[in-house]
């Protein structure tokens, strides 16, 4: 049976579709609303933990239409607060699939909005910004109370709420590395495992904790948030630089740029996607990217401290950078991909040579 919902916008936009998924507490889900253009790998994004306390859309009209699967999960279950989509695809077809996206939001407890005019709503984040909104079956201004109340992502600690709990070991390669889950994604472990014995840690391990386990590198993941709320990680990090090779991505490569005296900010409407121009600014070469997330590194910041590798082609964000002082480097976007191009792959390669560099 179908049941109308509305998706209403902290400045009083509203946009009308169908309730799918999950049915939420009181019939209200409320988070910061983004959009992603990713053609394929709806399941990746949804399970990716950046997403935690974000509204998903989807600007690629159908989705669904390949079902999920296991084996694509990020991580042990999507943080996003809710999806908005255009179409829902009625049947899935692949042979990998093993249940249809409606039953696996329904499983986790995530609620969505189909049939909503993406477009139209993209169109508005992006003139507007990304800002809180409420979406559900609950009366219009219920949803804007909720809506209004809605912190979003600025000023909140939310890697504390998507890091392990426990340290556990993945792979059993030559090398030793000690990854900080911020919100890692297994595409990312798998990746490592293939050159390391990677030791995942909870967000909050202390930097002697880590030099204790004897690592030939440190991996500063992915995860979501503000940066700057995360001053346990930045004090960390800042310990283990020149200590051991470092090599961060994403929300990591903005903590290690906070570590070293630069500066964060929030961007109007973030880079999620994957179709992203970046150029490496040592050979000109452009590599198309898979990015997410809203926050990013101050470029003039870096001055005196690091050096820039990477820049965002559609507009000029700092993508990656190389301390001056240190054997440690980042970039903003995803080289593991997941959904996403491979293009710039080689950087895992990187990390590797540092850390037999270091070694010897």
């Amino acid at each position: 049976m179908v049941k109308e919902a509305l998706l209403v916008l902290a400045d009083g936009t509203t946009f009308e579709g169908e309730a799918i998924g999950a049915e939420p507490a009181n019939g209200v889900s409320a988070g910061e609303v983004v959009f992603n253009t990713v053609l394929t790998g709806y399941q990746e994004v949804l399970t990716d933990p950046s997403y935690a306390a974000q509204i998903i859309t989807f600007t690629y009209p159908h989705i669904g239409n390949y079902g999920v699967n296991d084996d694509d999960r990020e991580s042990r279950r999507p943080f996003c607060r809710g999806v908005i989509i255009r179409d829902l695809a009625r049947r899935r077809s692949n042979w990998r699939s093993d249940a249809d996206l409606d039953a696996f939001l329904r499983a986790h407890g995530v609620a969505g909005l189909a049939g909503v005019d993406t477009r139209r709503l993209t169109r508005h984040i992006r003139d507007a910004g990304a800002m809180s909104g409420a979406f559900g079956t609950a009366d219009e201004t219920t949803l804007e109370a909720a809506a209004t109340a809605e912190p979003g992502t600025s000023g909140v600690d939310l890697v504390a709420t998507v890091t392990t709990q426990d340290p556990y070991t993945v792979g059993d390669g030559p090398l030793r590395v000690v990854a900080y889950d911020f919100g890692i994604k297994r595409t990312i472990l798998r990746h490592l495992s293939t050159m390391a014995t990677v030791e995942v840690v909870p967000a909050s391990t202390s930097a002697a904790d880590v030099l204790a386990r004897n690592p030939n590198g440190v991996f500063l993941s992915n995860g979501p948030g503000d940066p700057e709320e995360v001053p346990y990680a930045i004090q960390a990090i800042n310990e283990l630089l020149g200590e051991v090779p470092v090599f961060g991505i994403c929300l990591g490569h903005q903590l290690l740029s906070l570590a070293i005296g630069a500066r964060t900010e929030k961007l109007p409407f973030g880079h999620h996607g994957g179709n992203h121009p970046v150029r490496r600014i040592e050979t000109g070469a452009v590599e198309i990217t898979s990015q997410n997330h809203n926050f990013a590194v101050v470029a003039d910041s870096l001055a005196g401290k690091a050096e820039m590798t990477h820049v965002n082609l559609n507009d000029g964000v700092c993508e990656g950078l190389r301390v001056l002082d240190a054997p440690a480097f980042s970039v903003q976007h995803h080289p593991e991909a997941g959904p996403g191009p491979h293009d710039s792959a080689y950087l895992f390669d990187v990390f590797a040579e540092l850390m037999d560099a270091a070694a010897h």
